[in-house]
């Protein structure tokens, strides 16, 4: 039997975050003063020094190495491939092992990835479900997370996890966020139809009107509409294919929708469309009070 690794209180941690993007860089404010020392693992050499100069971060390098210091938590705030790139080459980096804990918008294949770790690394996944359309650290906000609802996944694993669990709640609780435990398929179903869907949703309305000349009579609607097609497409390419069979379902689930929509008005039928209309409404005001 070999006993679950011991980590130290938040506090006293030494933490490493990989990706100073919007969730990893928004993590780091939020940490500032929190962890015993904080350092960043971004390729971007524009971001490290920005990072090092507005003191978001104690230490920064451009990859995660075998040299890098020992750490007692790193949060893997990459894009979702990369993510999993980074965890099948963990044993070799990081020899001693860590706790390891991450942001990744999609879960099972990240769960996956975490479960064939060697002993020495206990492991949580996590989806702190906030964001922005913007990208980048010059995006970042100390005040993302707080009151938000941060997922985590627990691991099924030979070694215990309730270290890696411990330390994933203190780190929720120190950026202000609402911590809720769901299986890995369970958040990939859920957050394709809350997520991902109204991302390709949104960018499907911007390539519908691309034209500048509908621009000039656009107002709110479409602008809160078409908000979440700046996401990111690297990000997106990294959500979309690795949680492809949840976004599939949802995707056919509001075709069938809208083709029903669709023959409701090419006959002119106004009961039918009141009907769809006001199931929508009513959904919304359920949803407005929740």
């Amino acid at each position: 039997y070999n006993p679950p690794m011991q980590h130290p209180p938040l506090a006293q941690a030494r933490v490493g975050i990989v990706g100073l993007g919007l969730m990893g860089g928004s993590l780091a404010l939020a940490l500032r003063g929190r962890v015993a020392h904080l350092l960043a693992i971004e390729p971007q050499v524009v971001a490290r020094q920005m990072a090092l100069r507005e003191g978001v971060v104690d230490e920064a390098a451009e990859a995660l190495t075998a040299g890098t210091p020992p750490l007692d938590l790193l949060v893997l705030a990459a894009p979702v491939r990369v993510i999993l790139d980074t965890l099948g080459r963990l044993p070799a980096l990081r020899p001693a092992g860590c706790a390891v804990i991450d942001l990744g918008s999609t879960k099972r294949a990240v769960v996956s990835a975490m479960s064939a770790l060697p002993e020495r690394f206990a492991a949580v996944g996590g989806h702190p479900m906030c964001g922005k359309e913007t990208a980048g650290l010059a995006s970042a906000d100390a005040g993302l997370y707080r009151g938000q609802t941060f997922v985590l996944c627990r691991v099924p694993r030979a070694a215990p996890g309730e270290a890696a669990e411990a330390l994933a709640l203190e780190l929720v609780a120190a950026v202000g966020a609402r911590p809720l435990w769901l299986d890995a398929a369970e958040h990939d179903q859920l957050v394709a139809a809350v997520s991902h869907l109204p991302a390709v949703l949104s960018a499907a309305l911007m390539r519908a009107a691309a034209d500048e000349r509908q621009w000039t009579v656009s107002a709110s609607g479409f602008r809160d509409a078409a908000r979440l097609a700046g996401s990111s497409p690297r990000m997106m390419l990294d959500i979309l294919l690795t949680n492809r069979e949840a976004v599939l379902a949802a995707l056919g689930a509001v075709r069938a929708d809208l083709a029903d929509f669709e023959a409701a008005l090419a006959a002119g039928d106004e009961a039918a469309l009141a009907d769809w209309l006001a199931a929508a409404q009513v959904a919304h005001a359920a949803y407005r009070r929740f």
